[in-house]
């Protein structure tokens, strides 16, 4: 934590984070304010602005990941944040859903090309003792904003209106612009360039992380199971809202209160692991996964039961759900970063974004078909008994993957003295 805490580099990248991540919230809460309320779409058309922000991220990870490696990272985010300040005022101008639609789709493709250039610039500035606390720093900034993103952007919304909101969105993204310009640039092309490939095609490239992944089991076996556990997951999670209102007594308020409850519990899963760094990854991502199973699956046995005070059982099992979440990404996301070579993360990283954001997509349609068809709380008990029974296979098979684990020596790895003041 000391040597984070003195990288002039890291607290420059995730104050960036910090600004940025408040940002896209502003705009988010200010589109759909926007478009549901002033422009009365219809609940179709509403699914279609988290679409247009998530398709380009789904579809395009890996590519974009590969174009992070090939090109200057640092330029790219740059490049990526000012774009996306002129697409935010265009917004604060639209007057139809197609104008929306387009600038929120060319979001989502500059965002598909900032996160794992980001990820891959903090593989350069950090050192590899230092990473696991790293990640969990960046997934505390995400689950922090989470928590105070939306409520900031009601506030302002309610008191300025959409088109300010918009405004100050822009700004983030310039600000956040403004801090990367003083990163440090990297010493040596973010590709890898001493196996003598130095003309290698995007194609060649491409194909490369492709096989850099196959082979390493831990990485094929570590993003299967996050993606069909956050498959899973979705299936429930977007039916919240309506598992909810099979309570007799419940606060409109409910929700919002278990959606803030687990982003402060997957901030403190990252505060802990900041400075707890000596932990198995794989273990606790199937504990993690457990977790969330049996919250989900307490969460339809009380509402069955119709029990009283959800106000305190539903934000408590929130919080058991969001800590056991951050237990799921966090040590998941800081092994792969330590185990990948530098030249290789944003491809690795595109691919990891790309089967989430996937997840993100199918399950909540899915969640939506099987609650229609078996109802909502039988859909949370096989939900969560779904994951716990991911998280046994995994704990019975973990010494078979952890033996698969590939082997990156330091020189491989290139983890740090690749940037330079």
């Amino acid at each position: 934590m000391n040597g984070l805490l003195k990288n002039k580099g890291f607290i420059t990248l995730m104050l960036a984070q910090l600004i940025s991540s408040i940002g896209d919230w502003l705009s988010v809460i200010a589109i759909i304010t926007m478009v549901g309320l002033k422009w009365e779409a219809s609940p179709m058309e509403v699914s279609f602005i988290i679409l247009c922000l998530a398709v380009p991220m789904a579809l395009l990870g890996p590519f974009t990941g590969t174009i992070a490696d090939r090109l200057n990272r640092k330029a790219l985010m740059i490049v990526s944040d000012l774009v996306r300040a002129g697409l935010i005022l265009v917004l604060a101008f639209a007057s139809s859903l197609v104008t929306v639609y387009v600038c929120l789709f060319m979001v989502g493709m500059l965002s598909a090309i900032f996160v794992p250039a980001k990820n891959g610039k903090l593989k350069e500035l950090i050192a590899q003792e230092n990473m696991k606390s790293a990640m969990s720093i960046t997934s505390m900034i995400d689950s922090g904003t989470k928590v105070l993103g939306p409520l900031l952007s009601g506030l302002l919304v309610a008191a300025f209106g959409t088109q300010l909101v918009f405004f100050i969105d822009s700004g983030t993204f310039i600000i956040s612009a403004l801090l990367l310009l003083a990163l440090p640039k990297a010493s040596a092309p973010a590709r890898n360039d001493s196996d003598g490939k130095n003309g290698a095609s995007f194609k060649e490239d491409f194909l490369e992380g492709i096989r850099f992944i196959k082979g390493n089991r831990f990485l094929i076996v570590g993003i299967t199971v996050l993606g069909v556990s956050l498959l899973i997951l979705q299936l429930s999670d977007s039916q919240i809202i309506v598992l909810l209102r099979e309570l007799s007594n419940v606060s409109p308020d409910l929700f919002g209160y278990i959606v803030t409850a687990s982003g402060v519990g997957m901030f403190f899963t990252g505060l802990l692991l900041a400075k707890k760094t000596d932990y198995n990854a794989l273990i606790l991502l199937f504990i993690g996964v457990c977790g969330i199973g049996v919250s989900f699956s307490m969460m339809a046995v009380l509402t069955q039961l119709d029990l009283a005070l959800p106000a305190l059982w539903g934000p408590a099992l929130g919080l058991v759900a969001g800590f056991s979440a951050g237990l799921v990404f966090i040590p998941f996301q800081a092994a792969v970063q330590t185990d990948t070579p530098v030249h290789m993360t944003g491809r690795v990283f595109g691919v990891l974004n790309s089967v989430t954001t996937t997840a993100t997509i199918i399950g909540p349609l899915a969640g939506g078909l099987l609650a229609t068809v078996l109802g909502v709380i039988p859909t949370f008990v096989i939900t969560g008994l779904l994951l716990v029974g991911v998280s046994i296979i995994g704990l019975v098979f973990k010494s078979k993957i952890e033996r698969g684990r590939a082997n990156v020596s330091e020189s491989q790895s290139e983890t740090h003295g690749t940037a330079s003041s």
